[in-house]
């Protein structure tokens, strides 16, 4: 495979990487980059477990190529915080985004492998609206498998954080 460089702008910051034109984004973002947030859950997009937001919007990086973001902003997990800060104006990020902070509070994470997804399509979705309902929330998150069930705490907590 012909490696190519590729300038990803990845949480606010300008990388360069290496890679075939193919190469999924999850692998450049967990082996390049060293980000743990997105996470290999099944490589299809069915669980949600690799999200990202690319210039603001989720997608699923385990079928993403990198030659398809080139120019434009991935934010992780790892970034959420400042995206929620540059989308409310604030001066400094917050340790953790709302819906972050709720999900503690509600103690909605078991193994917390799903939380990545989660918490990236639950931020999009306050993002757009900050007062959706439970059939609102229930309707962005499908897609988003949680295998250890938690989900009545997850949905405790996105409403949690809707409400903050």
């Amino acid at each position: 495979m012909t490696q190519d460089s590729w300038s990803l702008s990845v949480n606010g910051r300008t990388y360069q990487v290496s890679a075939a034109a193919d190469t999924p984004l999850l692998y450049v973002l967990q082996n390049d980059l060293s980000l743990k947030g997105p996470r290999f859950g099944c490589g299809l997009a069915q669980c949600g477990s690799c999200s990202v937001l690319l210039d603001d919007r989720e997608i699923r990086a385990c079928v993403t190529p990198v030659s398809a973001v080139a120019g434009k902003a991935i934010t992780t997990l790892e970034g959420i915080p400042a995206w929620y800060a540059r989308k409310q104006g604030l001066r400094r990020a917050p340790e953790m985004h709302p819906v972050q902070q709720a999900l503690v509070d509600e103690q909605a994470p078991q193994c917390g492998y799903c939380m990545n997804g989660i918490v990236v399509k639950a931020a999009e979705l306050l993002a757009d609206n900050p007062h959706p309902d439970e059939a609102q929330i229930r309707t962005a998150l499908n897609g988003h498998l949680c295998r250890c069930g938690a989900y009545p705490s997850i949905l405790r907590a996105v409403q949690k954080a809707a409400k903050s």
